[in-house]
């Protein structure tokens, strides 16, 4: 048995300066503002879920927590046993915290790395149709809200954790010269990108220490042309562009990266490719993209 986590359902960021987020999340991003229970956090929607991102006020810039969604109360219950017996302290969320989220129940968690990650079920949705600022349309549904990679420190501890403690599935593998991380030179170090439903990857890691506790955020779009008026947005906006416009190898997203005022990335994209479990064979891919994503951001 191992946690049936269905998808990643929310980002919660903690930041100095909210209005950067604001500019940022709905000028940029094109990401609709929602409403919720605390008047001092924003709350932004991509689709039918009462907000898959919420930005806190914090005297910090970084990640503060990744909720993954679970189906009901007995796949949490069966999630809460099965971190107990891997040795995983979690904590309940408090009524308040489950009033700001939206959700009937939650647990949270650390990975060996501080990472924040909260298992919960039963988020709100609503009846109102979701009209983004620039119309564009985010790719959902049974993939949840996009990707996330974050920092490790023991990428084979990592993937241990991830896939036998966490229930992720290893999708695709890339090597980095060990001397990236500052690691002995000749050694290798391995992001992983791992699944959990028809999305290549919902979850990668970086054997990497990072301030903001996050590498980058991926959301996607039906339509190419939504990634092309995206690009434009963040030239006009002036947000620093981290890398161009590319295909990756991995997940096929045609995509840009731009840095976000939490100081992570964001990736934008689109035609991602999805997977079949039950047919798909774990492979190491020698390139991060087929073109494009000049991580020089094209200087």
């Amino acid at each position: 048995m191992s946690i049936d986590i269905k998808s990643m359902g929310y980002v919660r960021v903690a930041s100095t300066d909210l209005e950067q987020w604001r500019t940022f999340a709905g000028k940029v991003l094109g990401l609709a503002e929602g409403r919720g229970p605390n008047p001092d956090h924003q709350y932004w929607r991509i689709d039918q879920v009462s907000a898959r991102l919420v930005v806190v006020p914090s005297d910090v810039d970084q990640l503060s927590a990744v909720g993954w969604e679970v189906a009901d109360p007995r796949a949490l219950q069966e999630a809460r046993e099965h971190l107990q017996k891997a040795g995983v302290a979690f904590e309940e969320g408090t009524a308040e915290e489950l009033a700001e989220r939206r959700v009937q129940e939650l647990v949270r968690f650390s990975d060996p790395w501080d990472n924040v990650f909260e298992l919960f079920h039963g988020i709100t949705y609503e009846s109102h149709p979701l009209v983004t600022p620039y119309a564009a349309r985010f790719v959902t549904g049974d993939q949840g809200m996009g990707h996330i990679v974050v920092p490790v420190l023991d990428d084979v501890e990592a993937l241990r954790f991830y896939t036998d403690v966490l229930g992720f599935r290893l999708r695709d593998s890339m090597s980095m010269p060990g001397e990236f991380v500052g690691k002995e030179p000749g050694s290798k170090v391995w992001l992983r990108f791992l699944g959990v439903n028809p999305r290549h990857h919902s979850l990668a890691f970086l054997p990497m220490p990072n301030d903001s506790k996050c590498v980058h955020i991926m959301l996607e779009v039906e339509d190419l042309d939504d990634v092309g008026r995206a690009l434009t947005r963040v030239r006009k906006h002036k947000a620093p562009l981290s890398a161009t416009l590319g295909r990756h190898m991995n997940d096929e997203m045609v995509s840009f990266y731009v840095k976000s005022p939490g100081g992570f990335d964001i990736e934008f994209g689109t035609d991602g490719l999805t997977v079949e479990d039950d047919r798909w064979v774990a492979r190491e891919s020698t390139a991060v993209s087929y073109w494009g994503h000049d991580f020089g951001g094209g200087h």
